[in-house]
């Protein structure tokens, strides 16, 4: 089935009740068109008082382009409901998908039958670019934590270097590099200037990035 958001609302509700003791608060949906990840959970951080790190403006999102069975469309989105209840608990997992996800996940699959994954990535077929597709600008983000972020931008230098300097500015981020990219792997990306950055559970991240060339904005 195509995911519909009666269908994602009412097993949110649920899977909260079932799985996660109703505690989850309730947390926007929404549908896309994402070709490489089958759902997301976005949010933005900010810093709080003696350096800790607060989650805020959390966001379910669940794409419309695949039609799968209806138990791997549910699985889908329980995987990023894991990911939101450690983030809206505020708690510090040790990767993107590390000892907190996967214990919750180990536990739902072996108490309830269910069938989670690390990663959506075995369920999708290879990117093909659209045949009008243009180079992409995307942004490496490294962060002084360890973790590698992505972004997708415009094409405007002046939205470009006000969201390096956005980056620079928080005191998390180590490095901000741009790239001029025609792999159609960045395209699953939203493009906007909004300082918010993407952390894809993806091992071979980088090597997207071996063809790009390189962009000297500042």
């Amino acid at each position: 089935m195509v995911a519909t958001l009666d269908f994602l609302v009412k097993r949110f509700e649920t899977f909260d009740h079932a799985y996660f003791d109703g505690a989850l608060p309730p947390v926007p949906i929404k549908l896309g068109r994402a070709v490489r990840s089958l759902g997301s959970c976005t949010y933005k951080k900010r810093r709080k008082l003696f350096g800790k790190t607060e989650y805020y403006d959390f966001c379910i999102h669940v794409s419309t382009r695949y039609d799968l069975p209806e138990e791997e469309l549910e699985d889908v989105l329980l995987h990023e409901m894991i990911h939101y209840e450690i983030l809206v608990n505020q708690r510090q997992d040790t990767s993107a998908h590390g000892r907190l996800f996967r214990a919750r996940m180990k536990q739902f699959n072996e108490q309830y039958g269910r069938h989670i994954s690390v990663s959506h990535r075995h369920a999708l077929p290879p990117v093909a670019a659209p045949k009008d597709a243009k180079p992409q600008v995307v942004a490496l983000v490294r962060m002084k934590d360890g973790r590698t972020g992505v972004k997708r931008l415009p094409a405007d230098q002046r939205r470009i270097s006000a969201y390096r300097r956005g980056l620079l500015r928080s005191g998390e981020v180590a490095s901000v590099d741009f790239y001029l990219s025609d792999d159609p792997y960045f395209l699953r990306f939203p493009k906007s200037s909004a300082l918010n950055i993407f952390f894809p559970a993806d091992p071979d991240l980088l090597t997207h990035f071996t063809s790009a060339t390189p962009l000297g904005f500042s």
